[in-house]
């Protein structure tokens, strides 16, 4: 089996001193990208790893969860870098504000999610952006029901993975084995959580596969290491 890290990002800032928690700066994010390239890291969309049974060499997986506009200076970063990656929709918020948050991130609205470059890879990161472990089943089956309504609404091209929403989902039984089975149910082939450990591909679970968080105001050193094993106890 091979490692496969998964990263996750968030918000990107033009402003150093913004590089803090969710949100990274550029420069930082520009320097990840340049080690991740110089450093011969093979980038894959999701979809890519589907049919795949086996990996060679060094590979990552990129996310980003929220689609918020500040995040088009990493598409351009990715392009530059030549990597792929994963960005993850929080349908009702299409062309709107976080506002699950505070409400002052701006949304990519549908023409901007339609006009990304092929490679940038949509997801899902529900519909509403709300934790599945407080939703019942049948609410969970309209979310999902609902983010496939705007994917068809806003003609985007989607693969069927989700990004639980602040990493969350039904952790015990048997919710945690109705919750897998209404994810089948609705054709998701893969459910991503935080976790903050580095995978073992091919995955042994496609439905809890783990994230590593990157933080702004991470080192690059501490950025290498969540690379190489995932978020140490002693940080």
């Amino acid at each position: 089996m091979t490692r496969l890290p998964i990263l996750m990002y968030h918000n990107v800032a033009e402003d150093d001193k913004m590089s803090s928690g969710l949100t990274i700066s550029v420069q930082n994010l520009e320097r990840h990208f340049r080690y991740l390239a110089e450093n011969n890291y093979n980038s894959f969309h999701l979809a890519e790893l589907e049919h795949k049974t086996s990996l060679q060499g060094k590979n990552v997986v990129i996310t980003f969860d929220d689609v918020t506009e500040n995040q088009l200076v990493a598409v351009d970063l990715l392009q530059k870098y030549n990597l792929k990656a994963t960005f993850f929709v929080p349908f009702a918020y299409v062309g709107k504000t976080d506002a699950w948050n505070n409400g002052t991130e701006k949304i990519m609205s549908a023409e901007q999610l339609r006009s990304l470059p092929e490679n940038i890879e949509l997801g899902l990161h529900s519909y509403a952006h709300k934790k599945y472990s407080s939703l019942s089943e049948a609410e969970i089956n309209e979310d999902f029901n609902n983010c496939f309504s705007a994917i068809k609404d806003y003609n985007l091209k989607v693969y069927d993975a989700v990004a639980y929403p602040y990493g969350n989902y039904p952790k015990k039984e048997p919710q945690r084995s109705k919750f897998k089975a209404v994810l089948v149910q609705n054709g998701i082939k893969a459910g991503l959580r935080i976790g903050n450990k580095i995978n073992r591909f091919p995955f042994k679970n496609p439905h809890e596969i783990m994230r590593i968080d990157v933080k702004g105001d991470d080192s690059f050193l501490k950025f290498k290491l969540k690379l190489r094993f995932g978020k140490l106890k002693l940080f």
